[in-house]
């Protein structure tokens, strides 16, 4: 690894513990790619950190323009960190238009690193700048370290006998600046040199271009005297030894599935339609095809999930994943999956909506339709991932329980957490719970009939592979005649099968964790409860909280259909409750209607996950009332 902390001159280095740092620019300026390859070599590094993709929906937005702006937001610190930040330290600005977006989110005194290219009088213009108006020279900016840097100029300079084309060329420059930004943090360039020679191994020319254009940003910043008041900086590693990577929500869900498929000795099959955010975990799981993975991209999302009850229906552990608009397209087949009790896993990453919303901006919006959006009475369980890393976890408990209580089961995720980043110390598959399919056996002579749904003391009927001997029964969405399985219509026996479905449901909050409180006292003001994405905000608030001598704790829900069986009894333990979500107040109104409280709600609607400093405020003015 490159020796980082060695300068061709002396320059003071500056110890700090956390950094949080915003790339942005045009939508074509590769920010999404050069924020990744930060963030990886940080991985590396050793540093704890949490990131933040923000880019539009456009498969172009105009450029220039505030509509087109790509950001990519990370903190990383040598201690526990769980949010991006709430405001960044750090900003490269590529153009006019990514100062003007994001200057309100950095801190007073912060740094600000300008592509002088992107301020010329056309960006400017782009922007929404008056004529004339220059940010960079106007004084509007004095409140902030700005350092403008050429660096379109300084990337043509270093790549002119490159043999790339001017054009080809030009799209290098993220990589200068992502040497610069190496260079001010003493980083290696090491990680990110083997990626780009993975990345163009068929084209070592482009590969050597934007090697040499991050290496020249690396000695621009060794070598200018801009930088010279300034000095760098060196964020500590702070990891425990031990097999790491970065993982995102996706990749980490996609992870997941085939480990719960090789814990339970089942084959894995994935039904799924593209869809933003969710398409990840369809891209990751069809590169496995070596552990045993069967992925079908169907022609819609209907077809995804039908096809993944028939290979639930084969005896897999079957998988469909989705965003909000194909979560509704398949309610009807959950409902099937549901009278069938056959085992099915829904990864749903939520999205702002209604219809096509803001496909690649976050929401905590499709709870209620996770709960109730299904024709009839058709429950069935819900849980909610809290972190890129807990997708992992909660993906795997979704899978255990729809295979052990032969159920779909809902795991709701969101695009924050899917498309964000945080290092994984990579699990020992001992450590994972055992997944242990009831398979009915073959019947012998002299067998009774067999029963297909004849339960267990939990409500669970066994699992019935087509083909096995002596297992014939009647499939399909008509009710069953409990026991029997053959169609019936029979009012009685409707209600029965309906508080047997629930009852095996609500059972499963005695196979399920108690409820604990992530950190704070088990008695007191106030009880933050959250669910999904806003973990990391809330955990970073409320430490903030107590650190100031108020009186709040957080629990954070995992299982919301079923809930933990003590729930009810944290609850009463604090004088107020406190639910932030990023919908118009959803899990608010199930507490309510569940255990008859009245929590106060917090809600946000704005495509953006919350921070730690709006859910503080809150916190403090809850308390000040009580």
């Amino acid at each position: 690894m490159t020796d980082t902390k060695k300068s061709t001159r002396q320059v003071n280095v500056t110890p700090k513990t956390s950094v949080s740092v915003l790339f942005a620019g045009d939508s074509g300026d590769g920010m999404q790619l050069t924020g990744t390859q930060f963030a990886n070599t940080v991985a590396v590094y050793g540093t704890d950190l949490n990131t933040f993709p923000n880019f539009p929906s456009e498969i172009r937005a105009p450029a220039g323009t505030i509509a087109g702006v790509s950001g990519f937001q990370l903190q990383f610190s040598s201690k526990p960190v769980y949010t991006p930040g709430a405001r960044f330290d750090v900003m490269v600005a590529m153009n006019s238009a990514a100062l003007k977006a994001n200057l309100k989110n950095l801190h007073q005194g912060g740094i600000i690193i300008a592509s002088l290219d992107g301020f010329d009088a056309k960006n400017l213009k782009l922007a929404g700048y008056p004529d004339g108006a220059n940010p960079l020279e106007d004084g509007s900016l004095d409140n902030y370290i700005v350092f403008p840097v050429p660096v379109l100029q300084l990337t043509r300079e270093a790549l002119k006998e490159s043999g790339l084309t001017s054009r080809e060329v030009d799209r290098c420059r993220n990589m200068f600046v992502l040497g610069l930004l190496y260079w001010l943090y003493t980083l290696p360039l090491d990680s990110t040199i083997a990626t780009l020679h993975a990345k163009f191994k068929k084209n070592l020319l482009m590969a050597e271009a934007n090697i040499k254009a991050m290496t020249a940003g690396y000695n621009f910043g060794d070598e200018t005297e801009l930088f010279e008041n300034l000095g760098r900086f060196d964020i500590a590693p702070q990891k425990e030894p031990g097999v790491y990577r970065r993982v995102t929500g996706n990749e980490a869900c996609a992870i997941a599935l085939t480990a719960a498929s090789k814990k339970a000795g089942l084959e894995l099959f994935l039904g799924s339609y593209p869809i933003t955010p969710a398409t990840e975990i369809l891209s990751t799981l069809a590169k496995k095809k070596k552990y045993g993975v069967k992925t079908y991209q169907a022609e819609d999302e209907i077809a995804g999930i039908v096809s993944s009850i028939g290979a639930a229906y084969g005896g897999a552990l079957a998988a469909t994943n989705t965003s909000g608009p194909g979560l509704a397209l398949k309610t009807e087949a959950l409902g099937l999956a549901v009278i069938l009790e056959l085992p099915l896993v829904v990864i749903n990453v939520q999205r702002g909506g209604p219809s096509t919303g803001l496909p690649t901006k976050p929401e905590q919006s499709d709870l209620f339709m996770a709960m109730y959006g299904r024709h009839g009475e058709a429950p069935l369980p819900v849980i909610a991932a809290n972190s890129p890393v807990d997708c992992f976890y909660t993906t795997y408990e979704a899978a255990r329980i729809a295979v052990e209580h032969m159920t779909p089961v809902i795991c709701l995720t969101d695009g924050y957490l899917a498309l964000s980043s945080e290092p994984w110390k990579v699990e020992n598959p001992d450590n994972l719970l055992p997944i242990t399919p009831r398979f009915q056996p073959e019947r012998k002579e002299g067998d009774a009939p067999y029963l297909p749904y004849k339960r267990d003391d939990r409500q669970v009927r066994t699992w019935a592979i087509p083909g096995t001997k002596g297992l014939e029964h009647r499939i399909g969405g008509l009710e069953k005649q409990n026991e029997t399985g053959n169609v019936s219509h029979d009012p009685e026996n409707h209600e029965l099968m309906t508080r047997l479905r629930a009852e095996k449901i609500a059972r499963i909050a005695d196979s399920i964790p108690l409820q604990g409180i992530d950190n704070g006292p088990l008695k007191g003001d106030l009880l933050v409860l959250g669910w999904g994405s806003s973990y990391g905000a809330i955990k970073t608030a409320v430490e903030h909280a107590l650190e100031q001598g108020l009186s709040v704790a957080h629990a954070h829900l995992r299982y919301i259909s079923p809930f933990p069986k003590n729930l009810q009894e944290i609850l009463g333990n604090y004088k107020q409750i406190l639910i932030p979500e990023i919908n118009n107040g959803q899990l608010i109104h199930i507490i309510r209607d569940t255990f008859l409280i009245a929590p106060v709600g917090f809600s946000k609607v704005q495509g953006l996950p919350f921070n730690e400093t709006e859910i503080l405020n809150k916190i403090t003015d809850l308390i000040k009332e009580l």
